[in-house]
This record gives C-alpha cells, sequence and structure tokens, in this order.
C-alpha cells in the first residue's frame, strides 16, 4: 500500500545550474547503519562529513533514525549540517524514533509516497518515491532497501516493479538504495525490464563494495531510464568513510536532459 505524504518544499540555492538542456547532477545512495560505525560509536556527525566530502545534489540514505518522543533523532542533524531539506519515509519505530528511509535534496520536492515492501514476519521495508523539480524538469527518485532474505526478496521485488510501473509518468527515474542482492536475482530481473542497470564493474573496476573495510559483496545498485544518463561511478574510501558506517556511499554523476519541446 502507497502512502503519500506532504511534500517537503524550500528554496535551494545551491542547486546546479543547467548547461544547455543539459543539467549535471551528483546523486549518493549510503546505508548509513542507524549512524553507528564499525568502531560502534553512533556518530551522525560523521555521516555528514563523509557526505560533505562528496557535494551531493540529491542524497538517498537507508536505516535513518529521524525525530521521536526523545528528540529529533539523527537525520536533522545531518540535514543542517548539509544545508540540505530532508524527507524521511519511516518504517518503524527504534528507540521512541522514526526508522526508515530518507531522501535529502537541493532541489524542491513536488511529491512524496512510501510503498510498503515488508514480508511477513520480517523486518518492515519500503521503497521511497520522490519527485525534484530540476530546471524546469521532473525527476523521479526511488529509494530503496529490500530484505536479506531470498522468498522476502521475491515478495518484494514484484510490489516494487508494480509500485514503480504504476508511477510512470514518462519523466526519467532512477532507483538505488541497498537491494540485499549480491547475485543476479528476481529483484535484478524484473528491474532489468524496467531500467537500465549500471555496470558497476565497468565504471568502478570491481564488483564488490560491502562490508567497507573488507568488500566481499555488492548489495547497493542503481537503475535509471529516461533522458538520464550515468556518466561516472565512485565507492569513496577516506578512512572516515571505512569506518563511519559498515557501507560505503555509492555516488553516481549523472546527466539529466531536458525533453524537446
Amino acid at each position: 500500500m502507497s502512502k503519500d505524504q506532504t511534500p517537503l518544499v524550500l528554496e535551494t540555492p545551491h542547486a546546479p545550474r543547467p548547461v544547455g538542456r543539459a543539467t549535471m547532477l551528483r546523486i549518493v545512495t549510503y546505508n548509513i547503519h542507524r549512524c553507528r560505525g564499525l568502531d560502534g560509536r553512533t556518530r551522525p556527525d560523521r555521516i555528514a562529513s563523509v557526505l560533505g566530502e562528496l557535494e551531493p545534489d540529491i542524497i538517498a540514505l537507508q536505516e535513518v533514525i529521524g525525530g521521536g518522543a526523545r528528540g529529533e533523532g539523527h537525520l536533522p542533524e545531518i540535514g543542517r549540517a548539509l544545508d540540505m531539506p530532508w524527507l524521511i519515509a519511516p518504517v518503524r519505530q527504534h528507540r521512541g524514533h522514526d526508522f526508515g528511509n530518507a531522501v535529502l535534496s537541493r532541489f524542491p520536492a513536488l511529491k512524496h509516497t512510501q510503498h510498503d515492501l515488508t514480508f511477513r514476519g520480517c523486518t518492515p521495508r519500503c521503497c521511497q518515491r520522490v519527485d525534484f523539480e530540476v530546471h524546469g524538469s521532473v525527476l523521479q527518485v526511488f529509494n530503496v532497501h529490500l530484505g536479506t532474505a531470498i522468498f522476502e526478496r521475491r515478495y518484494q521485488s514484484s510490489l516494487l516493479g508494480a509500485f514503480i510501473g504504476e508511477s510512470q509518468t514518462g519523466a526519467p527515474q532512477i532507483v538505488l538504495g541497498d537491494f540485499n542482492e549480491w547475485v543476479r536475482g528476481q529483484t535484478s530481473a524484473v528491474l532489468g525490464r524496467l531500467f537500465k542497470a549500471v555496470d558497476v564493474r565497468r565504471l568502478l573496476g570491481r564488483r564488490r563494495t560491502y562490508p567497507s573495510v573488507l568488500p566481499l559483496l555488492h548489495l547497493d545498485h542503481i537503475y535509471f531510464d529516461g533522458t538520464l544518463e550515468v556518466d561516472r561511478l565512485l565507492l569513496p574510501r577516506s578512512r572516515l568513510a571505512l569506518i563511519a558506517s559498515d557501507h560505503l556511499p555509492l555516488v553516481a554523476d549523472v546527466t539529466l536532459t531536458q525533453p524537446p519541446d
């Protein structure tokens, strides 16, 4: 079931300017592991520093702690440090706080929806959709966090494909996040029929991206379509990034081209 939420529309003076009919964007997906680093310390400021060094325009986060009865949580601290508005798609409560996916951006949000992907008896999951206005064009961003069990992901892949398919308006789309799929499976097959998949090996020169210190698997994926092209992929491995979370941020430099009049 989808749940519409009030879009967060704020001025975004730092958004990149278009070049001709094209706009260059930097988009990041990052599972921040509740801001708990490999040293066992919970430090949102570290996550914000890792992201700040990347100078992103749109960020998709997973495993985010938001506001609640006990305080504002980690997300507002990260958003303020980056000077970026945020939208959270909570799936459950974590010690009295909202917990789930979040998107931050320098662009105004036009629409915010989340779709429940929870499989019976498993940890709640969702796909978060945010539509942004990017210099007169609309860009749909889908922030995904799927389950760890194969039968769970099979169930979620069909829901995800239907939700994204129903969301198609002709606007360019990018689907990214932590898919927990390290070999080609049902989710890859479903999204592969709808989108182009980013070739991580070709653009990064490697496939293994998780865990951060000694990568053994590839869990974070990016799919896209429409007037959107992925030009470059980065996997920052600074000393801070290696310890701030068990995942590394996956960075895509993309070009969004306005459709002809």
